[in-house]
């Protein structure tokens, strides 16, 4: 019988950002005290499985994040950090409030910014510009780990897993416009040798699994 495997994919805890509602982007900011916390809970959600290898960005959040769950299960697994898989440029709204940006600018137009697939916030990259260089990265690279039937760990950004997330899943803009990813979820796809998606499961923190596909 053949094998398959598993990608793990999570976004980061909680950082200080998040907690004040801030536009982050590429700003390296730290995890807050309930980031770490909930990303305890997160790697607890997974620890019954086995990874071969982790990847994440090179933002100190994602890192953090993928340090917490590696010690709370005590792995000791080759980790890649890459700035491909980075959040998307947020442009002129990081370090803005997100409230404020509303504010000045309406709440129809930052949800385009921040939901949409080819909406730019102003100087920023749209979902489709994150797609642009992390697919690449993620069939050339990561999904060969799957293809040999290794586990793989990722631990990233809201828009950086919602540009795979939307590849994996084949969702169109309109979907993705309505898709928001919850922080220290873990979201398992489980495939075969031949690439194919057998089961998706999410394991919410705050709940038990869920079988979507």
């Amino acid at each position: 019988m053949v094998k398959g495997a598993l990608l793990c994919l999570i976004r980061h805890g909680e950082s200080t950002w998040n907690y004040q509602n801030i536009f982050t982007g590429w700003t390296d900011v730290p995890l807050s005290k309930q980031g770490k916390k909930d990303t305890v809970k997160a790697a607890k959600k997974i620890s019954e499985l086995k990874f071969d290898i982790a990847f994440t960005s090179v933002l100190k959040r994602a890192g953090e994040s993928l340090e917490i769950i590696l010690e709370t299960n005590n792995w000791n697994i080759p980790v890649i950090k890459i700035d491909l898989l980075n959040e998307r440029h947020y442009g002129t709204l990081q370090g803005k409030n997100k409230g404020e940006v509303i504010q000045l600018y309406g709440k129809e137009l930052v949800r385009k910014w921040r939901r949409s697939y080819d909406e730019k916030p102003p100087g920023g990259e749209s979902l489709k510009d994150c797609q642009k260089r992390i697919i690449p990265y993620l069939e050339s690279s990561v999904m060969n780990y799957i293809r040999d039937g290794k586990n793989v760990l990722m631990v990233g950004h809201g828009n950086s897993l919602r540009a795979i997330m939307m590849h994996l899943e084949r969702m169109t803009p309109e979907k993705i416009l309505e898709f928001d990813l919850e922080l220290t979820t873990p979201h398992l796809y489980y495939y075969n040798r031949n690439l194919e998606l057998l089961k998706k499961e999410i394991r919410s923190i705050n709940g038990a699994h869920n079988s979507v596909l």
